[in-house]
C-alpha cells in the first residue's frame, strides 16, 4: 500500500467510474486530499477520424463521472479536471501544479500505454514524485496465475480452471471507495467536460443506438442481461436474436467493475446456471488474452500490428498485390457475395457493434477464403469496434487465423454459408442489413449465386449489380488454404 501523503492525483484512463475503483479507493485512503484528471490524450486522439464513436462514448461517460465525484465530495466542490493535451508531458506537468506527491491509476499493459505510463513515471520521478499503479480491469492480471512449473498459462481450459480455483470473495469484492470520498479535494479549475467541438470531433449515430454511456448506462444494459443471463449459453450464437450481454463496451472504458459482474456471473453459475457459467467463461477469456499481452508482448507492437503467437505461421505467404487489395476492400464494404459476411460487416460500419459469432465467421474468410494477413482484419476492427481491445481483438484474430495461442487448428474452415444456415436460418439478421435480399427464399437466400435465374427476377435481385456475386468460390478457397498453410503442419481437412 502506498505511503500516505498530503496530495493525490487520480488519473482517470480506462476506468470510467467512481464506484469500485482500485486507484481511486487507494488514492483517497493515502491521501488527505486527491484531485481527479481526465486527459484526452492527443497521441491517442488526434489520428482517430473526426467522427468515432468511442470518443463520444467517452466524453458522456465523463460528463456522468464529474457529476458522480462532485455529489461524493464535501459541499460538492470535486469534480475532474478535463485536459486535451499529450497525457505523457500533462500528468507531471499538472501534478506539479497541484503540489501532488503520487499520481495514482490502474494499470495497462498495452504497450504504447506502457510506454506512456514509463515516461510519466520518469518525468515524476526526476521531480521527487511517485506514479502508483493498480490492477483494476481484470480479475487476475500478468502473472497472478501460472502453470505448476512457474510459466503463463497458453492454452484456455487449464487456465480456466486454475482462475475458478483460486478466485474467491476476496478477488471478486468492491472497494469502498465512497467510505473514503471526504478526500475529495476541490476542483482547482473552472470545470466541465469539453464538448466534441472543441474535442475537434462531430457527432455520430451513438444516441440512436441502443448504447448508453457511463455507469447508469452500463447497469442498465447489466440489468436487462440480468433477466436473460440463464439462456445466454443457448441464445449467444444467434445474431437475430437478443443473446449477448452487450457490455464490451461498458468493460472496455471500465464503466462497470470488472469484478462487480464477474462476482454476478460466478455466484448464479455456483448455483447451476448454464447461462451465467457459460458468460463467466467470456469473461475469464478475456482475462487470458489480457495475460497473454501481458506475458507474450510479441503478439502486438506499439502501433498494434500483431506478431503470431506461433512464429512457425510467419512463414505463411498472404495474398498481396492489386487484386488482395480489391478483395480486402471489397470485405471492408460487405461486398462480398455472401450475404451474412456482408451483412455482418454493414452491422459494424452502421452501428461499431459485432456479433460475436459473426467475428468468427467474418475473420475466418478474411485469412481462410481470401487469403489475407490477419492483422489487416484486426487493423480495421480496431479502427471500427465500439469496445476494441486490443488484447481480446489480436487474441480473436489469432484465434480464427490459426497462429495464435490454444487457437483452433488452421484446417478447421469456417463455411459461410453453412455458418449461415445454421446461425441465421431464417434470415432474420441478414435481412436486417441487406433488405434488398428480401424477396429470395430459403437457401438462396443465404447463397443467392445458387437461386434459379427464375427466382432471382421474380426477387427483384440481379447479381453483380443488386446484390454481389461472391468474389471468391468457398471451396476453391478452402483448397488454396490449405496448400498455403502446409508450410505449417499438413493434417487432414475438417470443414463446419
Amino acid at each position: 500500500m502506498p505511503a500516505h501523503y498530503d496530495t493525490g492525483l487520480m488519473w482517470f484512463r480506462r476506468d470510467l467510474r467512481a464506484h469500485d475503483n482500485a486507484a481511486l479507493y487507494q488514492a483517497l485512503k493515502s491521501c488527505r486530499q486527491v484531485h481527479c484528471v481526465f486527459v484526452f490524450d492527443r497521441a491517442i486522439l488526434d489520428p482517430l477520424p473526426r467522427r468515432d464513436r468511442r470518443v463520444e462514448f467517452i466524453r458522456e461517460s465523463l460528463v456522468e463521472l464529474d457529476a458522480t465525484l462532485r455529489a461524493l465530495s464535501p459541499q460538492g466542490q470535486g469534480g475532474l479536471i478535463v485536459l486535451h493535451e499529450d497525457a505523457a508531458t500533462a500528468i507531471p506537468a499538472l501534478a506539479a501544479r497541484l503540489g501532488a506527491q503520487a499520481v495514482f491509476a490502474n494499470r495497462d499493459d498495452e504497450k504504447p500505454a506502457l510506454a506512456r505510463d514509463g515516461e510519466v513515471a520518469r518525468a515524476l520521478s526526476a521531480d521527487g514524485r511517485t506514479l502508483h499503479g493498480f490492477k483494476d480491469h481484470v480479475v487476475f492480471e500478468r502473472d497472478e496465475l501460472l502453470t505448476q512449473g512457474g510459466k503463463p498459462y497458453t492454452v484456455f481450459t487449464p487456465y480456466k480452471k486454475s482462475w475458478l480455483a483460486k478466485v474467491d470473495a476476496f478477488y471478486l469484492r468492491a472497494y469502498p471507495v465512497e467510505t473514503y470520498a471526504a478526500a475529495l479535494a476541490p476542483r482547482p479549475m473552472p470545470g466541465g467536460v469539453p464538448s466534441l467541438a472543441e474535442l475537434g470531433f462531430g457527432t455520430t449515430n451513438l444516441s440512436q443506438l441502443e448504447l448508453p454511456a457511463g455507469t447508469a448506462g452500463g447497469r442498465k444494459l447489466f440489468a436487462d442481461f440480468e433477466a436473460r443471463m440463464a439462456r445466454y449459453d443457448e441464445a449467444r450464437d444467434f445474431p437475430a436474436v437478443r443473446g449477448p450481454s452487450y457490455l464490451g463496451v461498458h468493460l472496455r472504458f471500465g464503466t462497470l467493475s470488472i469484478r462487480e459482474l464477474a462476482a454476478a456471473g460466478h455466484a448464479r453459475a455456483q448455483r447451476g446456471d448454464a447461462g451465467a457459467s457459460t458468460w463467466l467463461s467470456e469473461l475469464i477469456w478475456r482475462d487470458f488474452y489480457m495475460q497473454v499481452l501481458a506475458n507474450f508482448p510479441h503478439v502486438a507492437d506499439e502501433t498494434g500490428w500483431g506478431g503470431n503467437f506461433r512464429p512457425e505461421y510467419d512463414r505463411i505467404a498472404w495474398e498481396q498485390g492489386p487484386q488482395a487489395d480489391a478483395l480486402f476492400q471489397a470485405w471492408c464494404e460487405g461486398r462480398t457475395g455472401y450475404p451474412l459476411v456482408d451483412a455482418a460487416m454493414a452491422q459494424l460500419l452502421a452501428t461499431g457493434y459485432m456479433h460475436n459469432r459473426l467475428r468468427m465467421v467474418v475473420a475466418s474468410f478474411l485469412s481462410k477464403d481470401l487469403g489475407l494477413d490477419w492483422r489487416l482484419g484486426e487493423r480495421f476492427f480496431a479502427l471500427h469496434l465500439n469496445d476494441y481491445e486490443l488484447a481480446s481483438n489480436n487474441g480473436g484474430w489469432q484465434w480464427a487465423s490459426s497462429s495464435g495461442c490454444d487457437a483452433q487448428p488452421y484446417f478447421r474452415i469456417f463455411n459461410p454459408v453453412s455458418q449461415s444456415l445454421k446461425f441465421d436460418p431464417e434470415g432474420r439478421f441478414i435481412l436486417r442489413y441487406l433488405p434488398q435480399l428480401a424477396g429470395l427464399k430459403g437457401d438462396a437466400l443465404h447463397a443467392p449465386w445458387t437461386a434459379r435465374p427464375l427466382d432471382l427476377a421474380a426477387a427483384g435481385v440481379e447479381l453483380g449489380k443488386d446484390y454481389p456475386r461472391p468474389i471468391v468460390m468457398h471451396d476453391e478457397a478452402r483448397d488454396r488454404t490449405l496448400a498455403r498453410y502446409a508450410v505449417v503442419k499438413k493434417p487432414a481437412a475438417v470443414q463446419y
